[in-house]
């Protein structure tokens, strides 16, 4: 069994940044998968960004410039950087680890953006 366990979120102003880290348990990190969703109120939830085992990485067009998504394997642990947040960003954002077919989540992470 896989747990994540997400951290970094808080309250901030628009144009600041935020770096989410996102610690799996586990042995089978280094060979995953890892992605960052976000689903704001009433809304479906989406992908954000996602990275390989093999560290390429794809992100929304929403979020293409602004945030980074990284892993560092040693630490089994994913991050996402998040620079010139918006109040669009606002959001709850989960952690993701697919190793096909199994697939974990975090328990979620609150970003808001407002001034």
């Amino acid at each position: 069994q896989v747990q994540l366990v997400e951290s970094g979120g808080g309250l901030v102003q628009p144009g600041e940044s935020l770096r989410l880290s996102c610690a799996a348990s586990g042995t089978i990190f280094r060979r995953s998968a890892m992605g960052w969703y976000r689903q704001a109120p009433g809304k479906q939830r989406e992908k954000v960004a996602s990275i390989t085992s093999g560290g390429s990485t794809n992100y929304a067009d929403a979020v293409k410039g602004r945030f980074t998504i990284s892993r560092t394997n040693a630490k089994n642990t994913v991050y996402l950087q998040m620079n010139s947040l918006k109040p669009e960003d606002t959001a709850v954002y989960y952690c993701n680890l697919n190793n096909d077919p199994n697939e974990y989540w975090g328990q979620g992470t609150q970003v808001t953006v407002s001034s």
